[in-house]
């Protein structure tokens, strides 16, 4: 009998999520019925969003209940399957979440038998965080050679990839992120101009010093005080694409402000990006970034674990803001 090692919600966090709030049980793996497949997990991605998922704030997915499978894509090989589309052996980008193995009915599953480079980048550059990077840069950013764009979580798998992105259409790029050695890696490794640490940095100086004529395009990842103060630090006409709150998932309730009537004065433009809006460009996207990342125009890095059981801490971790790079559980 084959058992299959999950991670269930013990109880819903307070505040940022502890190791006790989820726990590790196991049971006997189900057999497909017909129109299923039964795959084993090979990479897990942890994302921030899973966070409002857990106490029902997150509303394209359903609520995490105490006793319930945490969510979450995973890149998982197929080893059963009664369903005509897929077959035993093929690797596919579908959903499992925090559990070694999965049942689908091939519901938004994507198979990955042309992907280029490591599978694990099918969760991070090349998958849902790369896709919203492009469709929020590109359709909502409107990136124009010679504008500035500022990034928060710069050395995130969005930010990174939206600061990659725009360096290919010849804008000038400034990360904001929270230690010196990912400030480093946004510049070193990614090729961004600068990039302000908002730990030890005044941001709103820092900007006015490096973008003295304004910021054309911001793309927010985190809200909070970060985005009062780029709304004051606006060019003419310029963008706000609104993309994460990384600052706010841990609040039970959402913090007051940032007033928004400098958006006004500045003719700005503010949208929010869900990426599921953008499954249409998909293909458009992956096309591109397979040939960035062959010619060495895009760059990723990873902060990976080995182990479901590692899963919990891995995923604390990235809710205490301590990840560098894109945030990958990987079975044993």
């Amino acid at each position: 009998m084959t058992i299959n090692k999950k991670i269930v919600l013990k109880k819903s966090p307070e505040g940022i999520p502890t190791e006790g709030d989820f726990e590790l049980i196991e049971e006997e793996i189900s057999t497909p019925q017909k129109n299923q497949f039964l795959s084993r997990t090979i990479h897990l991605s942890l994302d921030p969003y899973i966070r409002g998922v857990i106490t029902g704030r997150h509303i394209y997915s359903e609520k995490v209940n105490v006793g319930d499978t945490i969510v979450g894509r995973t890149v998982s090989e197929i080893i059963e399957s009664n369903h005509p589309d897929y077959k035993k052996g093929e690797v596919v980008l579908t959903s499992n979440g925090w559990q070694e193995y999965g049942l689908s009915d091939g519901d938004g599953v994507r198979k990955l038998n042309d992907h280029e480079g490591k599978l694990s980048t099918a969760l991070g550059i090349m998958g849902m965080p790369g896709l919203t990077a492009y469709a929020g840069l590109m359709v909502y950013g409107e990136p124009k050679k010679g504008d500035v764009l500022v990034v928060s979580a710069a050395s995130g798998p969005v930010g990174c990839m939206v600061g990659q992105i725009a360096q290919i259409h010849g804008v000038n790029v400034i990360g904001i992120a929270g230690s010196e050695e990912k400030c480093s890696a946004v510049k070193e490794v990614f090729g961004f101009k600068d990039c302000i640490n908002y730990k030890t940095e005044d941001i709103d100086q820092r900007i006015k010093e490096l973008c003295p004529k304004g910021v054309d395009i911001y793309f927010d990842n985190v809200g909070g005080e970060t985005l009062d103060i780029m709304t004051r630090n606006l060019a003419y006409e310029a963008r706000i694409v609104l993309c994460g709150f990384m600052t706010q998932y841990n609040l039970s309730t959402p913090p007051p402000g940032p007033n928004l009537g400098p958006i006004v004065g500045a003719r700005a433009t503010i949208r929010g990006v869900v990426v599921y809006d953008h499954y249409d460009k998909q293909d458009e996207f992956i096309s591109k970034a397979s040939q960035w990342l062959r010619d060495g125009s895009i760059q990723y890095l990873e902060d990976e674990v080995i182990g479901i059981k590692n899963t919990p801490a891995q995923f604390c971790k990235l809710m205490r803001g301590e990840n560098f790079g894109k945030t990958i559980v990987t079975m044993q």
